[in-house]
């Protein structure tokens, strides 16, 4: 059944449709599938199936029913743009469509994806379809909760300025599973007499070789000696990711009752896509004064470059400070070790600034708290100087497991090598000429040879006497 008669207006305006604030917009690259259509990327066939994929995604079925009436037809999801050469759709769906609570009336980010990723990416005719960008009216925005706590509380904690107050060197605890209480609380404190943040990785929590109850005092102590040792304030990131929201609350509350006087040093990292906005809504809301760390584990299976389907990596971001993520994990960009490139400084862009320009859209924030980006993923000294450059700040959280518990001297140096290569890159100095001057740099390029090799050539005649 062509649907395009109803389901689509060519004739609308983008902009008009932003300026109107009426309508959510969502642009996807979606090709139908040449089993349904005679020429699926003719303008014909492809506006037929943009429109069926409409039609899925709001008010419409395969055949007509007797029960539509003119209000029905009044918030029908509406394909306005299609590109099929390049395999584009835009489709605006009203913002009426979209469920909202019975307790206080606010939006969810599981209406929004039911809706536009629901259904329409099992049917049929469709090959593949997936949402590289979205705009929501300030209106439908105001509905979500959004940060509560930013990097800059994480500063003041710090005791550093609540504006630029710069990069918070962090790791993560090494190995990521299989650590008992007393090692993990061991490893942490050898890394905290150098750096400021650690986080549980995203499977570390309750298991039975390292029960919470055992381990978090022990990490509580570790955090006190460091802190006495040094004179510095130390942060920790404790998983609180569970199935069942109660789970999630009674892990929050035992990790601050445990941490007391020291509860603002604490951020709570939920698996904010495996655990889906429930889980991060459950600790947005009974945490709200804590730091919201969204860890995206498994998000590659749909935001893959590879994977066709879903949405990309901006997508999940820009959600994610919606819903109210403090912090996301946003890439390395290329310069680590996982998928991306230096182009996805727009992710950070996005989710930092009050208005951003994405893929399609130029997103108003309307006042809404940014989001911090948190690198992490395969970086260490070495990698992190040409990151800098690339970013153009380094007002971001950075995690780096083996770029810390890789370093020739220990977590400790490990952790200082990561703040002198910031100040490298922040005084524009040559890395040789800086690594001459500082200790645990320069050593980073003995800890890290294969990445030394490769970003800087000839570093073991520039630094043979100093090394």
């Amino acid at each position: 059944m062509n649907q395009s008669n109803r389901y689509a207006n060519l004739s609308l305006n983008e902009q008009q449709l932003m300026e109107q604030g009426d309508h959510v917009l969502c642009a996807y690259k979606m090709k139908p599938s040449a089993k349904h259509y005679t020429n699926p990327l003719g303008h014909e066939d492809y506006l037929s199936a943009a429109a069926h994929f409409a039609a899925e995604s709001s008010t419409g079925t395969n055949v007509e029913v007797s029960t539509t009436d003119d209000f029905t037809k009044s918030v029908d999801a509406l394909v306005y743009y299609i590109n099929p050469a390049e395999e584009e759709m835009r489709i605006a769906y009203p913002v009426e469509l979209f469920d909202r609570n019975l307790i206080d009336g606010r939006a969810m980010i599981v209406s929004f994806l039911t809706l536009t990723i629901g259904n329409n990416q099992g049917m049929g005719d469709i090959e593949h379809a997936k949402m590289y960008d979205f705009y929501f009216p300030m209106r439908y925005m105001a509905e979500f909760d959004g940060p509560s706590k930013g990097i800059a509380d994480l500063w003041r904690v710090l005791g550093r300025p609540a504006v630029n107050g710069g990069f918070i060197a962090g790791t993560i605890v090494k190995p990521k599973l299989g650590l008992q209480p007393e090692p993990f609380a061991r490893a942490a404190y050898d890394f905290w007499l150098g750096g400021d943040f650690i986080k549980n990785d995203e499977p570390q929590g309750n298991q039975v070789f390292a029960p919470m109850k055992k381990t978090i005092p022990l990490v509580v102590d570790a955090m006190r000696r460091a802190q006495d040792k040094t004179g510095q304030a130390k942060l920790f990131s404790a998983n609180i990711t569970a199935d069942d929201p109660f789970e999630i609350i009674a892990r929050g509350e035992y990790i601050l009752e445990q941490f007391g006087e020291f509860a603002s040093h604490v951020a709570f990292l939920v698996d904010g896509y495996v655990g889906g906005p429930t889980a991060i809504t459950t600790a947005r809301r009974f945490f709200p004064n804590q730091f919201l760390h969204y860890h995206r584990a498994g998000h590659g299976a749909i935001t893959s470059l590879s994977a066709k389907r879903g949405y990309n990596a901006f997508v999940l971001s820009k959600m994610a400070r919606l819903q109210g993520a403090s912090g996301i994990h946003t890439g390395t960009m290329g310069f680590g070790k996982m998928e991306g490139d230096k182009s996805d400084t727009i992710i950070a862009k996005m989710i930092e600034n009050d208005e951003a320009m994405g893929f399609i859209y130029n997103q108003s924030w309307h006042g809404i708290k940014p989001t911090t980006p948190i690198i992490s993923g395969g970086m260490n000294a070495l990698r992190i100087v040409g990151f800098f450059e690339n970013m153009g700040h380094s007002n971001v959280i950075l995690t780096a497991g083996g770029g810390s518990y890789g370093h020739i001297d220990g977590p400790a140096e490990g952790a200082l090598s990561l703040r002198q290569a910031e100040q490298c890159w922040k005084s524009g100095a040559n890395p040789f000429e800086f690594a001459k001057e500082h200790k645990q740099f320069a050593r980073a390029f003995v800890s890290f040879q294969n990445d030394a090799n490769q970003l800087f050539p000839g570093w073991k005649e520039q630094l043979k006497h100093y090394l």
